[in-house]
């Protein structure tokens, strides 16, 4: 397609080709083979990929209740007035799930040029609404307290990444205890997705044991499934089937979209009214949500959950310093973890420093929309996995991130269709989703037990706990209880005294390559007038490595056989595998 060309040629030597360091823009860190049309294809396919954080996050957050009073028994469970509160809270949160999205995503593209997409993550909503808030309010600290401690806690980020102590931070973490944590919240979400709440029903809480097959439409007084009902539930056998086996076929052959396929799929066979599976029984909540559900597209404007933040935290204290210390530690984990991977993948990692282009503008971006989440009632905003499907389609700028941020933007509009999305089609997603995260548990050092055993901890004691931050406080005390025992006997015997494979431990240091200080700091600290850039040729090692030869050539008249340098070399290796997907 020849226009296409033209095109991509003729926006690549603009300003704007020159500021996404497009191929041929002439810039010195041209990004080669990132197109305008290719980050557009790219911006889509993200989009497609992670559009299902729209339902899932607002169905998840609605079950806190959000700002609704429960004044009844059973936690509101069968009272109609608060479950119709519950509907609106959920739709409030399809707004804002959205338009955070739109938000951080298209500043994430526009400011740090990289190709990852942001919304509110998988497993900090979850604890969230599971752990601080609690099911229908039942948590240690309401709604309005949590979104305060999110609220601060995205200033907090914004100053260590301003600084370059996020980065410190992140690096500080045992590596055993980045991966558990990745592979906990994993089984956290998969729990999730297995229960009536947010799930497709296939297990229930219970009285002789802590949980039990459930699978029934009708519970009886107990909560509990009666034997004759069991695994009867057609919602569920759809969700299964439709929303699950279908969903992971798709994924097997690397169908882009294939988890928004799967929900809509399973949405649109829940949607008429009358079926065993309808999603709009008649009932006064089925009604309510049935005529929202016919308005298609429509803007709904956000009203109980935006700005409603609590400044009065001193009664909650402790817990509300747990919360805030909880969400600070588990993001800094999750978008830098995510953020490193994705760039990473992209080729955009410095192998000498592990740094990557942009990083403190995408840490800052990260930290700001954390806090303007917050105000329009949202979990903390976060990078997603889901970038690396818009990367596999040859997204390599933050044009791909601005594409899918006005996706998002679009999807404000259409608020209707995402709050019909029954729960029963949004939990074989979780499960999936963390079927992807426990894959982690296989770069696990099972060889040392000092490592070994933190990370198993951190992993049982989340689902089990129904409590990230309970997994991750275990592991971590675990960690340096065992770890300094371990140090102490090894110095007291004068080293005759070692566990069993201690060389095999995973090597652990406070220490990091490239210095404490943030790259715009280092530039400052050398006099540079323009040193809040990061993308001249004079941070480019082989752009100076270059200039070195030329300088040498030069002075002794004599032709010099330029080589690529070994950090130019590096770097094109881990472009490869980014290309080839």
């Amino acid at each position: 397609m020849g226009w296409v060309h033209n095109a991509n040629q003729k926006i690549a030597a603009s300003a704007v080709g020159r500021w996404f360091k497009l191929e041929g823009s002439g810039h010195p860190k041209e990004r080669k083979g990132s197109h305008f049309f290719t980050e557009f294809r790219a911006g889509l396919a993200t989009f497609f990929a992670m559009a299902y954080i729209i339902a899932v996050n607002a169905s998840i957050v609605a079950d806190s209740g959000g700002t609704c009073v429960c004044d009844g028994p059973n936690l509101c469970v069968e009272d109609q007035d608060y479950l119709i509160c519950t509907q609106e809270i959920k739709r409030d949160l399809i707004t804002a799930t959205a338009a955070i999205s739109a938000f951080a995503s298209f500043f994430m593209g526009l400011f740090s040029n990289l190709p990852v997409a942001l919304a509110p993550g998988m497993g900090l909503n979850a604890y969230f609404a599971y752990s601080v808030v609690g099911f229908h309010g039942s948590g240690s600290v309401p709604y309005q307290v949590a979104l305060t401690a999110i609220f601060v806690e995205g200033w907090i980020f914004f100053a260590l990444a301003l600084f370059g102590m996020r980065q410190w931070l992140a690096r500080i973490i045992p590596r055993t205890i980045k991966l558990a944590t990745s592979v906990g919240i994993g089984l956290f979400l998969t729990l999730i997705g297995l229960t009536y709440s947010e799930g497709i029903g296939l297990i229930v809480g219970a009285n002789a044991t802590p949980v039990e097959l459930a699978g029934c439409k009708v519970r009886n007084e107990d909560g509990l499934c009666d034997n004759s009902t069991k695994m009867r539930n057609p919602q569920m056998w759809i969700g299964i089937f439709c929303g699950g086996v279908f969903t992971a076929i798709l994924m097997m052959y690397r169908v882009k979209g294939a988890i928004i396929a799967g929900i809509i799929l399973v949405s649109i066979i829940s949607w008429p009214r009358g079926t065993e599976v309808t999603y709009f029984p008649y009932t006064p909540v089925g009604d309510n949500s049935f005529d929202f559900f016919k308005k298609v597209v429509d803007f709904h404007e956000i009203k109980r959950t935006l700005n409603v933040q609590e400044w009065s935290v001193g009664g909650y204290g402790g817990q509300f310093g747990l919360a805030l210390i909880t969400f600070l530690y588990v993001d800094i984990l999750d978008c830098t973890g995510t953020l490193y991977s994705m760039a990473n993948f992209a080729g955009l990692v410095d192998p000498e420093t592990h740094d990557f282009e942009g990083s403190t503008a995408a840490f800052m971006v990260d930290s700001v929309s954390i806090s303007i989440g917050a105000i329009f009632g949202t979990p903390p905003v976060t990078a997603f996995v889901e970038s690396g499907a818009g990367i596999g389609e040859g997204g390599k700028t933050g044009l791909t991130a601005m594409w899918t941020g006005l996706c998002f933007f679009i999807a404000i509009f259409f608020a209707p269709i995402f709050a019909s999305i029954p729960p029963w089609a949004t939990g074989c997603v979780l499960i999936l989703v963390g079927s992807m995260m426990v894959q982690a548990v296989t770069e696990i050092n099972w060889d040392y037990m000092g490592d070994s055993i933190p990370a198993f901890a951190t992993i049982f004691l989340m689902p089990f706990t129904y409590s990230i931050a309970d997994g991750l406080i275990g592991g971590i005390c675990l960690y340096i209880l065992i770890n300094t025992l371990v140090w102490i006997i090894e110095k007291a015997s004068g080293g005759r005294l070692v566990p069993m494979n201690k060389d095999k431990k995973d090597p652990w240091t406070y220490k990091i390559k490239g210095g404490l200080l943030p790259p715009w700091m280092s530039r400052l600290a050398k006099g540079r007038k323009d040193f809040w850039r990061d993308d001249t040729a004079s941070d480019s090692e082989p752009e100076r490595v270059h200039e070195s030869i030329e300088a040498k050539t030069s002075e002794s008249g004599k032709e010099v056989d330029v080589e690529t340098p070994a950090h130019e070399k590096e770097t094109l290796a881990h472009k490869k595998p980014a290309e080839m997907a």
